[in-house]
């Protein structure tokens, strides 16, 4: 009877993070847009699981040691586009929780593994203890670094391809007779919203609310972080501040990103040969070795016995 308990209470506990790890993966979560629009943005699943325990950590990070470190990590959240999903107390909550509860999940994995291995091989494997457990908890610890960085970097990416479309589009917008802001008014009103387009909305809004256009651009700059866009603003400010023509200035800038384009497309089609060497040495190479040699090998061990 007691070991019908203990399976049920098993079951049941499976069940119940089975179905809390379900409700979590099916949740929708959406970033709010300066203009009100909301926009659906996810946070991997392991964030969605361990935020519900962030709040017994926080309150350690919002010490004023960490204001240094909460602004850094603020502002890499916003360069990622996750802002008001994700603050900088709960980033270091989850780099103190990933590697507590997964470090702790593959560390007891790896043990249990071991430990149910024949005699020998516990042996070679016991030296490997030591290293081995601590090494899940590293890995548990850099990954939210990591998939940050990652974040950035694909936001970045999509930034740059979208931005000598926009380009083009403001410049004929103030070409056939519209203001900078209006051309930008229409540009979001009628284009997909995508990370280029939030930030466009975010800088019209602030005009709205006050600022005036050069700081609008440069807080959009700033905010970004990317050099292309930094490279347009600086141009856009300097042209307004000369009184140069703000349509011949897009024209060269989205020229200018058009290249840039093509260049950084050209780099990667140079750096493949490089970057397929590793895998074909060491994936295709010997297999083809394998397949050439494989018949002439048998046949000569057979003539040899």
């Amino acid at each position: 009877m007691q070991i019908f308990i203990i399976n049920l209470l098993w079951a049941l506990s499976v069940a119940g993070l089975a179905w809390y790890i379900g409700q979590a993966a099916l949740q929708i979560t959406y970033v709010t847009l300066a203009d009100g629009r909301q926009q659906e943005r996810r946070l991997p699943l392991l964030f969605r699981l361990l935020l519900p325990l962030a709040p017994n950590i926080v309150p350690f990070f919002r010490r004023d040691r960490f204001a240094k470190m909460r602004t850094e990590v603020n502002r890499r959240i916003v360069m990622a586009g996750y802002e008001g999903l994700l603050s900088a107390e709960e980033f270091f909550a989850l780099r103190v929780l990933v590697p507590m509860v997964v470090g702790t999940l593959l560390a007891l994995a790896f043990l249990y593994l071991t430990a149910h291995m024949p005699e020998r091989m516990q042996r070679s494997f016991a030296a490997r203890e030591a290293f081995v457990c601590p090494l899940f908890y590293l890995l548990g610890f850099t990954w939210p670094g990591l998939w940050l960085q990652r974040s950035i970097r694909d936001r970045h990416r999509r930034i740059e391809r979208a931005l000598p479309f926009v380009l083009d589009l403001l410049t004929l917008s103030v070409e056939a007779g519209l203001d900078f802001m209006s051309a930008i008014k229409r540009i979001i009103e009628r284009r997909a919203v995508d990370a280029l387009g939030e930030e466009l909305i975010r800088a019209f809004r602030e005009v709205q609310l006050g600022r005036t256009r050069r700081e609008a651009l440069r807080f959009m700059a700033d905010r970004i972080n990317q050099t292309d866009v930094s490279s347009v603003v600086s141009a856009l400010v300097q042209a307004d501040e000369l009184g140069v023509s703000i349509g011949n200035m897009l024209r060269i800038q989205a020229d200018l990103m058009r290249t840039r384009r093509f260049q950084r497309a050209e780099k990667l089609a140079n750096e493949a040969p490089v970057k397929m060497l590793f895998p074909l040495t060491v994936f295709i190479f010997p297999s083809v070795f394998m397949v050439l040699l494989g018949p002439i090998i048998v046949q000569w061990l057979r003539a040899g016995l």
